[in-house]
């Protein structure tokens, strides 16, 4: 079976070319001009002109919420959800019922993923027993069971003894520790980002250092150790300093970052209202313009959603009560390439390292991120021209609880690709 995208618009450098793409057997077989000439006719053309053709985007941050939470997202629907924000690849959190803390249950999620997914799934085993306490998986078992990492995302290790302890075992695994950062003792119960706007609106605040002090303890434990450490979410400035700071003296860390975080402020918030409510929250202008500094002098390594669905009714009602989280497959590269590639802070190529390229490399996920010959056939074909608005009826994901609802954006994903497979497709 062979497929060939014709006069399809992709990067060379940084620059757009049109270049027609044959795909043979779930692979790239060529990218080249009049490729029909030199291969024959194949079996099924796409006509792709004036579209954009990326590899794959990947997303390291992606809660599928199954088994056990499947009110709010499925194995099917998330990632169908993917699939319509033009990923490929995506990396399911393990906070989850039950959390995938041994080899069997990490086992069982790899053959769930393989059998329901729409999309290539790397699943993360948990740092801890449950998510909890000071109690460490078995790291070597959970990594030959089919785990690509562990993280406790959804909640900070505690104490810094099981942390050391954790990356130690999971350096001597091979396994990357991706942490959920924030020290609970200075949480305070709050909601939203500490500062004049939460005082506004009455609202109790989540201190920055919550997350910040996190990490520069961490970075200290993983020189220690030797692990590769992988910080989710970062959200304030002075976490970027500390990760900078960190990478200057030879520390394995990396970072990413969310779109709600490069594209929104407490600003923003100017009401009680629940769909801005986010865990790490949205944080001040001044963090914001950190983030970006960051993403322009490479302390930020990649950008992952933190795809997060609640039904309506766990989002509804006061941020004091409501579920932390927001959506975001389906709305990150649409938001950023329209905040930040039209606007000149970021070229195509930068996002799309950002998006695709740097994730793959950094998790090792080698079969993701690259459009080349021998690779398989992972790729999105998008309209980047056209203004179209973000509505909840053209979701995928069971969740709509997103901010971005209601924008007006380019950047809209056609068609998705896996192993040379329509996943998503818009005729």
């Amino acid at each position: 079976m062979s497929t060939l995208i014709k006069n399809a618009r992709v990067l060379d450098a940084e620059q757009l070319t049109t270049k027609d793409i044959l795909i043979e057997d779930g692979k790239i077989k060529a990218i080249g001009h009049d490729l029909n000439q030199q291969y024959g006719a194949a079996d099924h053309v796409i006509c792709a002109a004036d579209r954009f053709v990326t590899p794959g985007l990947v997303d390291v941050h992606v809660h599928l919420r199954d088994p056990g939470l499947t009110e709010k997202e499925t194995i099917e629907t998330g990632t169908l959800a993917a699939a319509h924000g033009g990923f490929t690849t995506i990396g399911a959190m393990p906070n989850v019922d039950p959390v995938p803390d041994t080899p069997a249950k990490i086992a069982l999620m790899v053959a769930e993923n393989a059998a329901k997914a729409h999309v290539h799934v790397a699943q993360y085993a948990s740092i801890t027993t449950n998510r909890q306490g000071d109690e460490l998986v078995d790291f070597e078992g959970v990594k030959q069971a089919g785990a690509f990492a562990v993280s406790n995302d959804g909640s900070g290790v505690q104490t810094a003894g099981t942390m050391y302890r954790a990356m130690c075992g999971a350096a001597k695994a091979g396994l990357t520790l991706a942490a959920h950062v924030e020290d609970d003792s200075l949480t305070m119960g709050g909601v939203m980002n500490a500062g004049p706007v939460a005082d506004k609106l009455g609202l109790p605040g989540i201190m920055g250092i919550s997350e910040s002090s996190q990490i520069a303890r961490d970075v200290l434990l993983a020189e220690a150790s030797g692990v590769h450490y992988h910080v989710c979410h970062v959200s304030t400035a002075e976490s970027v300093r500390v990760i900078r700071d960190a990478k200057r003296a030879g520390i394995n860390v990396t970072c990413e970052v969310s779109p709600h975080h490069l594209l929104l402020t407490d600003a923003d918030i100017t009401l009680d209202n629940p769909m801005l409510k986010m865990n790490p929250p949205l944080r001040s202008p001044k963090d914001r313009a950190a983030l970006i500094a960051g993403l322009l002098d490479g302390t930020i390594d990649m950008i992952a959603t933190d795809h997060a669905p609640h039904t309506d009714a766990q989002k509804s009602g006061s941020m004091k009560t409501a579920a932390f989280g927001i959506t975001g497959l389906e709305t990150a590269f649409a938001t950023l390439y329209t905040a930040l590639v039209k606007t000149r802070l970021l070229t195509l190529s930068q996002l799309i390292d950002l998006m695709s390229t740097k994730p793959a490399q950094l998790f090792d996920l080698d079969q993701a991120g690259r459009l080349a010959p021998g690779m398989p056939a992972d790729l999105a074909i998008i309209d980047l021209d056209h203004e179209y608005e973000i509505k909840a009826a053209t979701m995928l994901s069971k969740g709509h609880n997103s901010p971005f609802i209601g924008w007006h954006v380019y950047g809209n994903v056609l068609m998705t690709l896996v192993d040379g497979q329509v996943v998503y497709g818009k005729d």
